[in-house]
């Protein structure tokens, strides 16, 4: 994910205000925010709690878990105490299969006795994943990498050690859930929210919107000050998520307006989604551009990284940007832009 500093554009109608741990800020009537920590360098994750009605029961709907760790568990456990009025966790809605969004959800579920609700594609991702039948990480990703240029072995031994990722942070799926399709309505709480799903950052990702009150919970499609990591991943190498998010963000400009409050799962709610969504498209423009450029000779991904990135990475936030720059140089190349090179097993890139 690549800061984008022209966010200064968005108003914050809460200004830096944030949740304390364990606690919650009401946003709206019966719409509040939590938010947990997470170990990596993007720190946080944005939680919702919505105030709900199932079958006569009044309680709660959350939306998006955190990761599976015992700082985790423990805020969650400070949730329950002092934010619920007494009342119960209804249902779990997830929007994507990340650890940070649906790590703790097999917890929460049996905590609470009730259902997941998530789209088909991303339960069944992560459902193979927790259970090591599709390792992100290990040797298919550092040989995925390789193909794409990386030759630093220090960096690749790294990526081959790391085989528990995924299970380390989302131990367990539940063994149900509900599935949801774009366009569903969830009625929670007197509003209806309508799922709106997005492509290129996860298999399936569903936002919810309520028109009633012009609010977007975005999850990862819309963040304000980062923009969202699209990549070419080693079990789909053929893929062309840049243009899938794209076509997203294309989607989303129908249904959103300036005034929309935007509730993204990193940094500050916020308004002015349509600048948001320009920003974005503006900043893979330009980088395309670039790439388009450095490939006036042969270029690898792992050449192109100087180039997308003007930071130290380390080998967590690299394997994110290796990604996103084979997903750069994928778009390119689909659209008929660039030509690829099998140059002895290195995919090389040129126009």
């Amino acid at each position: 994910m690549t800061s984008l500093p022209a966010a200064d554009a968005l108003s914050y109608p809460y200004a830096q205000t944030q949740p304390a741990r364990g606690a919650s800020i009401e946003l709206l009537p019966g719409v509040r925010w939590l938010r947990m920590g997470l170990p990596f360098a993007l720190d946080h994750i944005n939680l919702w709690l919505l105030d709900d009605t199932i079958d006569g029961v009044r309680g709660w709907t959350l939306v998006d878990c955190g990761i599976d760790s015992a700082p985790t568990r423990e805020a969650w456990e400070q949730v329950f105490a002092a934010e619920l009025q007494g009342r119960p966790v209804l249902r779990v809605v997830v929007t994507h299969m990340h650890p940070d969004h649906v790590g703790l959800a097999h917890w929460l579920t049996a905590r609470w006795n009730c259902l997941l609700w998530m789209s088909a594609t991303d339960y069944a991702v992560a459902s193979m994943a927790a259970r090591g039948c599709m390792t992100i990480g290990g040797e298919p990703m550092a040989a995925h990498f390789a193909a794409h240029g990386l030759r630093d072995e220090t960096v690749l031994q790294a990526i081959r050690q790391r085989t528990d990722y995924y299970t380390g942070l989302v131990p367990a799926m539940p063994p149900r859930f509900r599935r949801l399709q774009h366009g569903d309505v969830l009625r929670i709480g007197g509003r209806d929210w309508r799922c709106v799903v997005g492509f290129g950052h996860a298999p399936e990702h569903i936002s919810l919107h309520c028109a009633q009150d012009d609010v977007f919970i975005a999850g990862d499609m819309l963040l304000p000050r980062i923009s969202t990591n699209v990549s070419v991943n080693d079990n789909e190498p053929l893929s062309n998520p840049l243009q899938q998010f794209l076509d997203s963000l294309e989607r989303f400009a129908t249904l959103l307006d300036n005034g929309t409050l935007v509730l993204p799962s990193h940094g500050l709610p916020f308004r002015g989604a349509l600048t948001r969504i320009a920003q974005l498209q503006q900043h893979h423009q330009q980088r395309l551009a670039e790439v388009v450029a450095a490939c006036a000779s042969a270029q690898t991904a792992a050449d192109l990284l100087p180039v997308l990135f003007k930071r130290p990475l380390d080998v967590h936030q690299l394997t994110f940007a290796m990604g996103e720059s084979i997903a750069h140089l994928h778009k390119l190349w689909f659209d008929g832009q660039l030509r690829r090179i099998d140059d002895g097993g290195v995919y090389r890139f040129v126009r």
